[in-house]
């Protein structure tokens, strides 16, 4: 996130209130010129809250002072950032949901769990000329492909896609796990030829780490599934390059933490509400996917992750659009849809633990960073608006519901 710094002949002459157990100050007046993003205020001095509502924070090692918006700043400008989990689905329902994604992202990881998946190279190369077709006139965005690993995979689809210039991982999928998974791997072990060719080029492997045994509670899936076939896949491949995908668990992020060549993103859902959501008056349908949510001490866990500061956690929105009437039926469909939001969710997540100066790394960089892609040069901007997130918005035959529809939302990209 861009700083705002005193002008500096001016360092020594802001007046504060200093809080010693926390080395934050807040501004009570300011005298002179500040610089704020390029913009010059002559605030004599400002009344708080306003833009130049500032907190101070003790810079190591000089005598100056550096300041920062503090958690009542009106505008938050960062770069353009990136979604590393997207589904898009097809046809009319890929026209309907892109320009939401579009309008906030500016690449994104493509999931290639349609009917029929995305399993070779020539799918991919025809799925992406469908996704561009659909994007906005005047706007940009690039979608960036991965392939649907099967049993039957060969080593020869990963060479031909590594050869791509847009394919850029592989997808696992547990058979039977998530929304379009009957064709994938049935046995890990099974794949291990492929495994090998994608740590010979260097081709990621992102993972729904999720183990599908009836005798597996639901809410322990993914901790099963790092203890009986992540841990031992690490050991086997300790260099491929590996995403593991929409973590819920404090078990997933201390693994990640623990282990080499991994990362791990995380969704607006798993980091702002816990399973009590889906429960709440009621069977609340919108608020299901897989993994599912989980336990409080788990969403602090992630909280914790996604604003620490550590480039293994990134962005992945994982938006999943889904009918109303196919989530609100007897057999609902597995998956939220925050695409019409999604930076604005996040930013209330890390705002509600004052991490609001580590979003631009989390949305922005890290992700660009473990694909060895260039970050965005364009920036946007969030403004402090309260705003209602809409009920439904038009989608297919029986309109789209976002998630934590009707509720009050405090950023909004301007």
């Amino acid at each position: 996130m861009a700083i705002a710094r005193p002008i500096p002949d001016l360092n020594d002459r802001p007046y504060f209130h200093p809080d010693f157990l926390t080395h934050r100050w807040e501004v009570w007046g300011v005298w002179g010129v500040w610089e704020v993003w390029g913009e010059r205020f002559l605030p004599h001095p400002p009344t708080p809250p306003t833009l130049l509502d500032f907190s101070l924070v003790r810079n190591p090692g000089h005598k100056a002072f550096v300041a920062v918006y503090n958690q009542r700043m009106q505008k938050l400008t960062i770069t353009r950032p990136d979604d590393w989990h997207l589904h898009l689905r097809d046809g009319a329902a890929l026209k309907a949901v892109l320009p939401f994604t579009v309008r906030q992202f500016a690449r994104a990881i493509i999931m290639p769990n349609l009917k029929p998946p995305i399993r070779s190279v020539a799918d991919a190369a025809c799925y992406r000329d469908r996704i561009l077709a659909a994007i906005p006139e005047g706007q940009q965005f690039e979608p960036l492909m991965t392939l649907y690993l099967t049993d039957n995979t060969s080593p020869d689809e990963i060479l031909r896609a590594k050869e791509s210039p847009f394919i850029k991982a592989v997808k696992y999928y547990p058979a039977g796990a998530t929304t379009n998974s009957d064709s994938g791997v049935t046995d890990i072990l099974k794949c291990d030829r492929v495994f090998e060719a994608m740590q010979q080029v260097d081709m990621p492997l992102l993972l729904h780490g999720e183990v599908t045994d009836n005798d597996v509670d639901t809410f322990d899936r993914e901790k099963v599934f790092i203890e009986r076939h992540l841990i031992p896949f690490k050991q086997r491949f300790p260099n491929l390059r590996v995403v593991l995908e929409h973590i819920t668990t404090s078990d997933a992020v201390q693994y990640v933490l623990s282990a080499n060549t991994i990362a791990a993103t995380i969704t607006p859902q798993h980091l702002l509400f816990n399973r009590n959501a889906l429960f709440k008056g009621g069977l609340r349908t919108h608020f299901y996917c897989l993994p599912i949510l989980k336990r409080e001490e788990h969403r602090q866990a992630l909280l914790q992750a996604a604003t620490s500061g550590n480039p293994k956690f990134f962005l992945g929105t994982d938006s999943a659009p889904h009918t109303r009437t196919s989530k609100e039926s007897s057999c609902g469909c597995a998956g939220c849809f925050s695409a019409l939001h999604a930076l604005e969710l996040y930013a209330e997540a890390f705002e509600s633990v004052k991490a609001l100066d580590k979003l631009e790394a989390f949305a922005s960089f890290y992700g660009p960073d473990f694909y060895q892609l260039p970050r965005n040069t364009e920036r946007i901007t969030l403004s402090k608006t309260t705003w209602r997130v809409p009920d439904e918005v038009p989608f297919m035959e029986s309109g789209l519901v976002p998630l934590g529809a009707g509720q009050e939302m405090t950023w909004q990209m301007v």
